[in-house]
């Protein structure tokens, strides 16, 4: 047996593949062989043949950041005529508009504003909890509770247990792209560390508050360096079991000051599929048709996927960067299907609600 079907055996009984192993299958592995041990290591997970997905709204209530990525195509000054802050009732109006299509989830995210204070977001969540309590509110990535403590001058555990008092029910991983500082530091200059996201997590976590993991690949990284990305996911996983799902990304380069290539569909598939196989004590692995579009998250559903994430009612980020794919609730249900799995919508607990 040659040393890539003995790391894929191994994977296949469920064993930890080491920071070496996953590099020779970043090297050396066969796609569709990678794609077969990601397939059967997800449905070991994942019993019941059910493919999830929640019905949800990003909402960015702020275009406005200081911290300026050269990958962001979203961010406006202060200065900028382009720039904006959304009114409450504005915010209200999504909501309400989320719950009449069935959604349970609003996921809000924005720049790092320089001059909004604290007490902004934490009045916002607290209106939105007692005017739609069924609106499980998974906002504010480490970035943004990096900046909130900055500004407040309170620690993070203060912070985080002020919002969640507030109504914040879970943090969302944005703003971790590649966590290693190398690549941070050219791409990012401004943003909070590596170790600094890991600690806005490990944070939320001791205090019983459950996040999600992403990663934005593509950014001029190696594959070593995205192996330490799933390396600090799963050593943060394996103390605190607060990661209900992983979510990689690719780097969309249009109308960007990095510029450069879109990751291919074929490097989509392999670091989906590797994710998969290293991360084995991460529940769940979301595919990204936002990215991708919904064909190719189909195919991300035969190579580790098990969750289709949100209908996205809204989304501005992505689509800043020329990218706007759309799959309308209807098309996920018949994505699913087709693959030979049982569609079914969830929470942001990944409890499921109903099954189609």
């Amino acid at each position: 047996m040659n040393p890539i079907d003995e790391i894929l055996h191994k994977a296949l009984q469920m064993q930890r593949v080491t920071n070496l192993e996953a590099e020779q299958l970043f090297d050396s592995g066969d796609l569709l062989d990678l794609g077969f041990v990601a397939r059967k290591n997800m449905q070991h997970r994942n019993k019941d043949g059910i493919i999830t997905f929640v019905i949800d709204r990003n909402i960015n209530y702020t275009n406005i950041c200081d911290t300026k990525c050269k990958f962001c195509a979203f961010y406006k000054t202060e200065q900028d005529t382009e720039g904006y802050v959304l009114s409450y009732e504005q915010i209200y109006e999504k909501i309400e508009e989320t719950i009449a299509h069935g959604g349970t989830q609003i996921l809000m995210q924005g720049g790092t504003h320089p001059t909004l204070p604290f007490e902004y977001y934490l009045e916002l969540i607290r209106n939105i909890k007692e005017k739609y309590p069924v609106i499980h509110i998974h906002s504010f990535s480490p970035p943004e509770i990096w900046h909130f403590s900055k500004i407040s001058g309170l620690t993070l555990e203060k912070v985080i247990s002020e919002l969640k008092a507030y109504g914040l029910d879970s943090i969302p991983g944005g703003g971790a792209e590649i966590l290693v500082d190398r690549v941070r530091k050219r791409v990012s200059p401004n943003k909070i560390s590596a170790d600094q996201w890991i600690e806005v997590m490990r944070v939320a976590h001791h205090l019983g508050m459950k996040s999600t993991a992403t990663m934005v690949f593509g950014l001029g990284e190696t594959y070593q360096e995205r192996i330490e990305h799933f390396q600090r996911i799963r050593d943060l996983q394996d103390e605190t079991g607060g990661f209900t799902a992983f979510i990689p990304w690719s780097f969309q380069p249009n109308f960007t000051e990095l510029g450069g290539k879109a990751s291919t569909s074929y490097d989509y598939l392999r670091t989906l599929a590797i994710s998969r196989i290293y991360l084995d004590n991460v529940p769940n692995i979301q595919a990204s048709w936002v990215t991708q579009g919904g064909k190719m998250a189909q195919i991300a559903l035969y190579f580790g996927g098990n969750d289709f994430g949100g209908t996205m009612l809204e989304e501005n980020v992505v689509r800043a960067a020329g990218t706007q794919n759309k799959v309308p609730l209807q098309e996920i249900l018949t994505l699913i299907k087709d693959t030979g799995y049982t569609p079914a919508k969830r929470n942001t607990k990944y409890e499921i609600i109903e099954t189609y």
